[in-house]
């Protein structure tokens, strides 16, 4: 039976979902601002599981925001499956989202338990907050940023991929990841980042609806009901929609390495609030 301790608060859904919604596209970490959030306010972990279904709602945001992008890419991929003849760039596109995905999933299956428990140590969450900022401060230097959407390559998407699993760790960000990544190889900024959008995509609905049934199991966190979760995504969904279109908005004419002057000062009050037993780390 589920103690009243261990179900979650209407209120701790809405503001959970909030923080979603404005973090899960922007290069901040919203795992580690849930962490983070829970921990401050209610002395709990929502847990990994709460976090992954609620992550529906946002990746629901960019099946609608890039519909037509991804409709365009499935059935040129489609296509070019039925027909050699029709194998264009979306074809290959669509082959790269696949590969991009594979390491992230591997990775997902593999360190679960980690993911779940000790990657959640705040003091891990802060640091990685910290360290990952410098390195998009090194992207964003070392990147010349000359290669356009049609110069991505199936070794971009791999290497891209393998960047993303590093958002396995809260305080890293799975665009902040992806992006790095890209810039790395010279992608263009705002190419980068619409590409992190479409590699995200398999990844993050796969992962809410494998953590769907753990959602509702206080052993895997504090649980919430099918309304809370329902809920929470809508409003996830609603705000994500809006980071979306600001981000790319923003990254077309704005250094990547921004982020890192809020993240950095973040990290270090968190560790000061550990320190000072304010917030317990796990």
């Amino acid at each position: 039976m589920t103690n009243a301790a261990d179900t979650m608060s209407w209120l701790q859904v809405i503001v959970l979902s909030i923080v979603q919604g404005l973090t899960e596209f922007l290069p901040v970490s919203s795992s580690g601002h849930l962490r983070i959030v829970s921990q401050l306010f209610w002395g709990e972990d929502a847990g990994a599981s709460f976090t992954a279904v609620i992550q529906l709602g946002t990746e629901l945001a960019v099946l609608v925001y890039f519909a037509k992008d991804i409709w365009r890419i499935l059935t040129a991929w489609f296509a070019g499956l039925a027909d050699a003849s029709k194998r264009g760039f979306d074809y290959r596109m669509g082959w790269m989202v696949i590969a991009g995905t594979i390491p992230v999933g591997l990775a997902g299956v593999l360190l679960k338990d980690l993911i779940r428990d000790n990657f959640r140590n705040l003091w891990i969450t802060a640091t990685v907050l910290i360290v990952f900022s410098f390195v998009f401060i090194l992207a964003e230097r070392m990147g010349k940023k000359t290669r356009g959407y049609e110069d991505l390559t199936m070794a971009d998407a791999i290497i891209m991929g393998l960047w993303q699993c590093l958002a396995l760790i809260p305080g890293v960000s799975r665009s902040g990841g992806t992006i790095s990544g890209g810039l790395f190889r010279n992608v263009d900024r705002e190419v980068a980042t619409r590409f992190s959008f479409l590699l995200a995509i398999p990844a993050v609905l796969a992962s809410g609806l494998f953590s769907l049934p753990d959602a509702f199991d206080p052993q895997a966190g504090q649980a919430a009901s099918g309304a809370q979760l329902l809920v929470g995504s809508a409003v996830a969904f609603a705000l994500g929609y809006v980071s979306i279109a600001w981000l790319l908005k923003f990254v077309s004419n704005h250094s990547f390495a921004w982020f890192a002057a809020y993240r950095i000062p973040l990290g270090v009050i968190v560790m000061v609030l550990l320190a000072a037993g304010v917030m317990a780390p796990v």
